[in-house]
């Protein structure tokens, strides 16, 4: 017999954003119901942010065998036990899976049901033996790899990134098709882990960050060895003693081949099989339609995440859960930015990016200041060894912060009081006045800082100003 239940709030999808929904109105005593017809933890604990970091992490310590020279510690090419390195990512998933497992969540009084749910109508979801009408649903169904309509792709082994992770083996030759955030940081993880890698792009590598920073990227890459190929189609793809793909590029067409295939176009948001128009929901290709508050066009479901495309980042879905709960449960009125949402490519180098890059800020203020300074200026980068990259800082002519691009070492931790400057709109002068720790990374920010005051310390008027007020004593 089918069970009726009338929660306060049912969430579809456990993922980050889903999981981030329940725990918190969990918290405040609401009655709760959330769905998930696959793992819990989503994407970004199965196929996404936790394995891949994971491999990045073995694939930089197997690296730091071969550079050891700097330090008087002799370079040496590492012995790489891959099927090793393949338990040590899936410990890593195992390790923080009981933070989303079904036991937790039931302990903090959410009811958790396995299965595919469906609209029956505009206040209904079925699912399995249950029925839920709700007062609000939360629609976190997260996304999926999207694969390109590439002729015979579909008759040769690929992977994706729900895949690939569960590769035993160093592929010998791996051919990556998509040159974004997804496809470098696999790309730079095998090729360090000995595997030779070719990534194949259609437009320009990594095309969404500031050009120049995002060369110092692929200018690493390149130097260890990654055959990359800007402004290439893949026209074909065949099986034979590997798997060959036929390319066409700025040198005409040829044929490459490889022993193992990736492939990382982009993702595409998971609302098959919801029945989003009974419940009255639109959506198009790119994800379901949502105002500024993440409602739908029903008004009693919100959607977040991955699933109404966008940034599609486990940070943005968290920061979209906070604005739900905050609507949902206390009324409050709520406006999902994106102006202020960093993200990272973790490469090594890393690239992060917050707010307005050089050339946006351009074409939408004109008159705009910007800031850089260099690591190899840095004393902590010179003690250990990290001097490649910059940061750029993006301002208006009054000061007023803009964004930050920087690639170098730990670049994703440096972006984080640049992103709250953007958030907040705070002034350069903040950061020239701070007080920073020495030596340490973050004093490359304080010194692009403090370059805004530059012309100013050159004024004729400024150093008139200070050859009167000697006159005084």
């Amino acid at each position: 017999m089918t069970e009726i239940l009338t929660p306060d709030l049912c969430v579809i999808g456990a993922g980050s954003g889903g999981l981030s929904v329940a725990a918190a109105a969990a918290a405040f005593g609401v009655e709760v119901v959330l769905i998930e017809k696959g793992k819990m933890g989503g994407d970004c604990l199965n196929y996404g942010c936790v394995p891949s970091k994971a491999l990045l992490a073995a694939a930089k310590h197997a690296d730091a065998f071969r550079r050891g020279a700097p330090f008087g510690i002799a370079a040496q090419r590492p012995q790489v036990d891959f099927a090793k390195v393949h338990a040590h990512v899936h410990r890593v998933i195992a390790a923080i899976a009981p933070n989303d497992s079904v036991e937790r969540f039931t302990g903090l009084g959410v009811r958790v049901i396995s299965g595919a749910a469906r609209f029956k109508d505009r206040r209904t979801v079925a699912v399995g033996e249950f029925e839920i009408t709700a007062r609000r649903f939360v629609l976190a169904t997260g996304s999926a790899p999207a694969v390109p309509p590439i002729p015979g792709l579909d008759r040769v082994q690929y992977f994706t990134n729900e895949t690939i992770f569960d590769l035993a083996e160093c592929p010998r030759r791996l051919a990556v098709i998509g040159g974004g955030p997804i496809g470098v940081e696999l790309a730079q993880a095998f090729r360090r882990l000995g595997a030779e890698v070719i990534v194949i792009e259609a437009a320009s590598p990594l095309a969404k960050d500031d050009p120049e920073c995002a060369a110092v990227v692929l200018d690493a890459l390149a130097r260890e060895g990654i055959e990359i190929r800007a402004h290439t189609k893949v026209l074909g793809a065949a099986a034979g003693s590997g798997i060959k793909l036929a390319l066409e590029g700025p040198g005409g067409a040829e044929t490459i081949e490889a022993s193992h295939l990736l492939v990382a176009t982009g993702r595409r948001a998971s609302v098959e099989g919801l029945d989003l128009q009974a419940a009255g929901i639109r959506h198009e290709a790119r994800g379901i339609t949502v105002g500024k508050g993440l409602k739908t066009t029903n008004r009693r479901v919100y959607a977040i995440g991955d699933a109404i495309g966008g940034l599609q980042f486990t940070h943005v879905s968290n920061y979209h859960a906070g604005l739900v709960i905050r609507n949902a449960l206390f009324r409050l009125p709520v406006r999902a930015r994106n102006d202020a949402m960093p993200w990272v490519t973790y490469t090594d180098p890393e690239l992060a990016q917050v707010g307005l890059t050089e050339a946006e800020a351009k074409n939408r203020r004109g008159a705009i200041r910007v800031l850089r300074w260099p690591y190899h200026e840095n004393d902590r980068a010179q003690a250990e060894r990290e001097i490649r990259g910059h940061i750029k800082v993006v301002t208006s002519r009054s000061g007023r912060v803009l964004g930050a691009t920087i690639v170098g070492a730990q670049a994703g931790e440096l972006i984080a009081p640049w992103s709250l400057a953007v958030q907040e709109g705070l002034n350069i002068r903040a950061f020239a006045a701070a007080v920073l720790p020495y030596p340490t990374l973050g004093e490359i920010g304080k010194r692009a800082a403090v370059t805004y005051f530059a012309l100013g310390a050159a004024s004729p008027w400024v150093r008139r100003i200070i050859a009167l007020l000697r006159q005084f004593g």
